[in-house]
This record gives C-alpha cells, sequence and structure tokens, in this order.
C-alpha cells in the first residue's frame, strides 16, 4: 500500500475518529499493528488554529511515520490554508473529510454533506492539493442518502483532481451508523479509478475484514469503532490475512499492560483534568464484556484524580486474574 511517497508496512488503516484518534490512541494502534492512522478532524477555521484543542488534534510529534492530518471545512480557500498550516506543522498526508454525518458537521455544509455539491467538492479538492507538496486524501461516504449515491462521481473528480488515496465508509450520511454498511458501491469505485482505495465499515473480525478485501478488490481497510478497547485488532486481522489463522486473545496481564500504558500517555498528553476524563470512555470500552465491567465503570467514571483512576483500574485487573486463576 503506497500513499505517494509514503509505503505503509500493510493495508491496515486507524479510521479518524473525533475524541478518539488523538496523538496516544494513534500511536498505540500503530505499536499494535496499524499500517496508518489518520487524525481527528481538525477545523479549518484559521480562528481555531491557535487554540489549545486544535493544537493538540494535530499534534504528531513523536508519532511513527506516515503522519496524517485530517481537515474539515466547505470552503476550498479556508482549506488550502488549513493544509499548509498543517503541512507546515508536520502533517506528510492530509486528509479531507467528506465523511462526518454529525449535524453540527453538516449544518455547516462540511462533511459528507459537502456530497451534495459536486462542484464544490472539486473546487476544494484541487486548492488542496495545489496547496501543499504532501499527498492530499479523501474520506467519503457512499452518497448523501440511499437515492443520491453519487461516491462513484466524487470518485472521479478526486482521481482528476489529484487525490492519492480515497477511504469510502460504505453508508450514506442519511444512515449515519445505523443499519449494516454496504460494499457493492465501494466495489464499483474501485472499479473505477486507478487511485489506492481504501473500505471503511462494520469491518470487527478477521474473517471480516478478508471478506470485504476480496469482495471489494479494496487496497487497503480501514477500521474505526471495533478498534476502540480493542487496538490489537489491527495484528489480530494482519495475521489472519497473512496465515488464515487466529491469533489467541490477549491474557487479562496484556490487556491491563495495554490499557495502563495507554492511560499513562493519556495523562502525559492532556494533563491530569482533561486527562482523567478522556481516559473515562477508553477504560469503559476496554472493560466492556470483562466480569464485573459494567460495576466498574460505574465507580471509576466517578473519580477526579489520576491515582484515583489508576489504583481503581489496577484492582480491577487482580479482581479479574484471581477469578481466572481459580476458574482453571
Amino acid at each position: 500500500m503506497k500513499i505517494g511517497s509514503h509505503i505503509l508496512k500493510n493495508n491496515l488503516v486507524l479510521a479518524p475518529m473525533a475524541g478518539v484518534t488523538d496523538r496516544p490512541f494513534r500511536q498505540l494502534c500503530k505499536e499494535l499493528g496499524a499500517g496508518m492512522a489518520v487524525s481527528e478532524m481538525v477545523s479549518s477555521n484559521s480562528l481555531l488554529w491557535g487554540s489549545k484543542k486544535t493544537q493538540r488534534r494535530a499534534n504528531h510529534t513523536g508519532e511513527t511515520e506516515p503522519k496524517s492530518v485530517q481537515i474539515a471545512g466547505a470552503e476550498a480557500r479556508m482549506m488550502a490554508e488549513a493544509a499548509r498550516y498543517n503541512a507546515d506543522n508536520g502533517a506528510q498526508i492530509i486528509d479531507i473529510n467528506m465523511g462526518c454525518p454529525a449535524k453540527k458537521v453538516c449544518n455547516v455544509m462540511a462533511g459528507s454533506a459537502l456530497l451534495q455539491n459536486e462542484l464544490l467538492v472539486a473546487d476544494i479538492l484541487e486548492a488542496v492539493v495545489s496547496a501543499v507538496d504532501i499527498p492530499v486524501t479523501l474520506k467519503i461516504r457512499t452518497g448523501w442518502d440511499k437515492d443520491h449515491r453519487n461516491a462513484l462521481n466524487i470518485a472521479r473528480i478526486a482521481e482528476e483532481s489529484g487525490i492519492q488515496a480515497l477511504s469510502i465508509h460504505g453508508r450514506t450520511r442519511a444512515c449515519a451508523y445505523k443499519g449494516e454498511a454496504e460494499y457493492d458501491t465501494i466495489r464499483d469505485v474501485k472499479e473505477s479509478v486507478n487511485i489506492p482505495v481504501i473500505a471503511n465499515g462494520d469491518i470487527k473480525t478477521p474473517e471480516k475484514a478478508r471478506y470485504v478485501l476480496e469482495y471489494t478488490g479494496a487496497d487497503a481497510i480501514m477500521i474505526g469503532r471495533a478498534a476502540q478497547g480493542r487496538p490489537w485488532i489491527f495484528r489480530e486481522i494482519e495475521h489472519f490475512l497473512a496465515t488464515g489463522e487466529h491469533l489467541p486473545e490477549p491474557e487479562t496481564n496484556e490487556i491491563r499492560d495495554i490499557m495502563l500504558g495507554h492511560l499513562d500517555n493519556l495523562y502525559s498528553f492532556y494533563g491530569e483534568f482533561t486527562g482523567v476524563r478522556v481516559a473515562r470512555k477508553h477504560i469503559s470500552w476496554y472493560s466492556k464484556g470483562q466480569v464485573g465491567g459494567a460495576s466498574f465503570r460505574n465507580a471509576v467514571n466517578r473519580v477526579e484524580t489520576i491515582e484515583q483512576q489508576l489504583a481503581m483500574t489496577h484492582e480491577f485487573f487482580e479482581r479479574l486474574a484471581q477469578k481466572k486463576e481459580l476458574a482453571a
């Protein structure tokens, strides 16, 4: 899998997710097998570039290359400026968001709302590609709604504009995350363009990953929600695609170590106040499905300090280990 001059170690990509794919999570997923990870969405509004939140979102210091930053907006000139700004600050790939279905994004005609205006899509893509000397990629959905699936048109516009890879979520904007993703549109797009196509949507298991790659002919797959609390899904898929065999599930102690390392990085990245709060959702995801997970989440989400959060997490995993020993 190649994007511009960047050769990825495999064809597994972590999807950009607002409030999730910060630097600590991107780096963790890369360490556990992802070939590339895209940052959470950064607004193209220049007034926000100096904000602490925006600077954190575009922070990729020490991150394994390639460093991909996703920008969002609805005005070609501003998007071009945002691309230049991020390229000047270390981004190696610029990804354009035309896939987010969130109302607050679509209400300002950004994200997947742009799919309604193909002329504006072309203007934005051409402006961004012309603004930087690094590869530009695009993330889209299959269309605005089921009656307006125009991914084929958008894909052709993207290729003509110089976009170097296209990620497609197999739902329309109107579908949001409901129902099941469809892959026929992704297959049709792959057959119609010569740039790399990355398939996204409902890929939760190694078997599903292989199926989607084979069915669509896509060059790569993108994993989003399935990596929440299971960042090792990338190594599981990579191993399965290479051997046809499953890796064993991580032991309790390994899950604990991965989670604690993740929490330490969150605290270092955000500081105590924000770090503890960001960590809550990750702790919830890691503990989902574990014995006693619900009561643990209810308790740990109430604490306010790093010390309390870590102490409760250690206690939870100690209890899990003891229960497994007794069961054995």
